[in-house]
């Protein structure tokens, strides 16, 4: 009785503690094929995007969107509404959202730093995209004031923020995750009324914006490499400095 006691609690043991090895192994590939979901790019997510820069480059030579814009342009200046700079701040308000949200406990799909470097490395990647193309196109501004009106630089940087905010919490909470592109959507028609931009300006901005952050996260595996390297390279090391008259410490950092 004893034996067959101890065989079949030895049983016991391989098979619950081979159970426990496939759960936890099936967690592994279940995070994995999330992070990899997660930073995937799929045509789906490219439509928007596409769509919007679509309208505004078509809106450059297009007669009848040329019409639109100086109908709208026309509107606007009937009414002469006031010029405000406040679309110069809020074009970042969703992405310091996204870091308010993370200061008050409510968590996102990335922790902190992972988060900086792909809203980072967004702005990156709309900067390399609207500086150019304003210089190309040479686009006059509805004021006249300068020929750098397409994109809209404020709104593309704007739907960058809102797209951020969106991607970090739309698992986690949908009102949360979409509070950021009516911010988006005040800087670009702010834009138009501050006689700024154009309304095909505007709408491309917003797509190149979107388009932006897109491939923020689909870099990010690779970008996120690289800080890894150059922190595991980097070294810190702090001793004392012991002499006859005084008592001290040394600092030293290898990279």
């Amino acid at each position: 009785m004893k034996i067959v006691t101890i065989i079949f609690a030895t049983c016991s043991n391989i098979f619950f503690g081979q159970v426990k090895s496939d759960s936890l192994d099936m967690r592994k590939r279940d995070v994995e094929n999330y992070a990899h979901t997660v930073h995937q790019p799929t045509y789906k997510k490219l439509i928007i995007p596409t769509a919007l820069i679509g309208f505004g480059v078509i809106s450059l030579n297009s007669d009848a969107l040329k019409n639109l814009n100086r109908s709208t342009q026309y509107e606007i200046g009937e009414h002469q509404p006031k010029h405000i700079k406040l679309d110069n701040y809020t074009q970042y308000l969703p992405a310091a959202l996204v870091y308010g949200y993370h200061i008050v406990g409510l968590k996102g799909k990335h922790n902190l730093k992972e988060r900086t470097i792909i809203y980072g490395t967004s702005q990156l990647i709309s900067a390399a995209i609207v500086l150019p193309l304003k210089h190309l196109v040479k686009e006059e501004r509805p004021d006249g004031s300068n020929h750098l009106s397409f994109p809209s630089g404020h709104t593309t940087t704007a739907f960058s923020s809102a797209h951020f905010l969106f991607r970090e919490y739309q698992d986690e909470n949908i009102w949360l995750a979409i509070s950021g592109y009516p911010i988006a959507i005040f800087t670009g028609v702010y834009r138009t009324l501050n006689d700024k931009h154009w309304v095909g300006d505007v709408v491309a901005g917003a797509g190149f914006g979107i388009l932006s952050t897109e491939l923020a996260y689909w870099l990010f595996p690779s970008v996120n490499k690289l800080f890894n390297k150059k922190e595991s390279k980097t070294t810190t090391m702090i001793y004392p400095v012991l002499e006859p008259k005084s008592i001290g410490a040394g600092f030293v950092l290898n990279f």
